[in-house]
């Protein structure tokens, strides 16, 4: 019995080593390359076209470079004089009264609309006609709205306007003062959707016992929308709001075919500051400095809007 088991030790540890002796290790290795070709187009990609302008904008930021010249070392000056420079000043004016606009305004209609759709029956349709204008090109999105918002006698907003109320409408793409009104609204009408299919997504997660439980306690409909329906909602509200304000602060391709910035100070946004001080001015130093104060300006908002959450957020334990 003992002659057995001592000759079968040997055949059963035999047994438990992988086939080919040292193959197993060999195998894990060629996986390790394999992985590496199937990931190296990705992360050259990512290098060359992210990685790679974002290292060459920070160092830019610090020079004074016109694109075709010798690169000159000015150290903080770049941003000094975007910080002390009025136009980017207005800028930013500009940018952060349009994100005041178009966040609130917009992701409470949203949430109102989603709510809405969420109790009705075929809201498929629905969806794809609010969504739609997500996925066209924000350039035959702006040459639309131009003729609704145009001022002279095919403007229907104008027409709708004086023919209905009598009244005379404002010059929404040139006058200063509504130009803004006018970019938030397009804004607000394109991104609807969008906003609108996140929220019935995160409606459908709400448990429906809990609602049909506040219902048994009395709550009417607004009580069970205040009380239950936007806590149990308020991640999906967090995570749409932190994308709507990131969108608001990166505003340009919409504006720039809606609106001529250069002729109207009133749209001028940070995103078109930055355009205009590199491919107008050719001050590709100042752009980059310019570029770089709205990185910092969305982390700081993004960061303000993490550490509020944790005062209406309420997540399932």
């Amino acid at each position: 019995m003992a002659a057995l088991t001592e000759a079968g030790a040997p055949k059963a540890a035999a047994a438990r080593r992988p086939a080919g002796g040292g193959a197993g290790p060999r195998w894990r290795d060629r996986d390790g390359w394999w992985a590496a070709f199937f990931l190296a187009p990705q992360v050259l990609a990512l290098t060359l076209f992210l990685i790679g302008p974002l290292i060459f904008a920070i160092v830019l930021a610090f020079m004074k470079w016109d694109g075709l010249g010798e690169k000159e070392w000015v150290g903080f000056d770049n941003f000094a004089a975007q910080l002390t420079d009025p136009e980017f000043g207005l800028a930013v004016w500009n940018t952060i009264k349009l994100m005041v606009l178009t966040v609130p305004i917009g992701l409470s209609l949203a949430i109102l609309i989603a709510v809405g759709l969420n109790s009705v029956k075929g809201s498929a349709f629905y969806r794809i006609l609010y969504f739609m204008p997500v996925v066209t090109s924000s350039v035959a999105i702006a040459v639309i709205w131009q003729v609704i918002l145009a001022s002279d006698e095919n403007g229907v907003l104008n027409n709708t306007l004086r023919d209905w109320f009598g009244v005379q409408g404002p010059d929404w793409l040139l006058d200063t003062g509504w130009v803004i009104v006018a970019i938030a609204v397009v804004t607000i009408w394109s991104s609807l959707g969008l906003n609108v299919v996140i929220f019935l997504a995160g409606l459908q997660t709400i448990p429906p016992q809990v609602v049909e439980a506040a219902r048994i306690d009395g709550a009417g409909g607004f009580r069970i929308f205040r009380s239950v329906t936007l806590p149990l909602l308020s991640p999906t509200i967090f995570f749409s709001t932190v994308v709507a304000v990131i969108s608001s602060l990166q505003a340009f391709d919409l504006i720039y075919v809606l609106v001529d910035p250069g002729d109207n100070e009133g749209a001028q946004t940070i995103v078109y500051r930055v355009w205009d001080l590199g491919f107008g001015e050719f001050e590709f130093g100042m752009s980059s400095a310019a570029a770089l104060l709205l990185l910092v300006l969305t982390l700081v908002v993004t960061l303000v809007q993490f550490a509020a959450q944790k005062r209406f957020v309420h997540y399932d334990s």
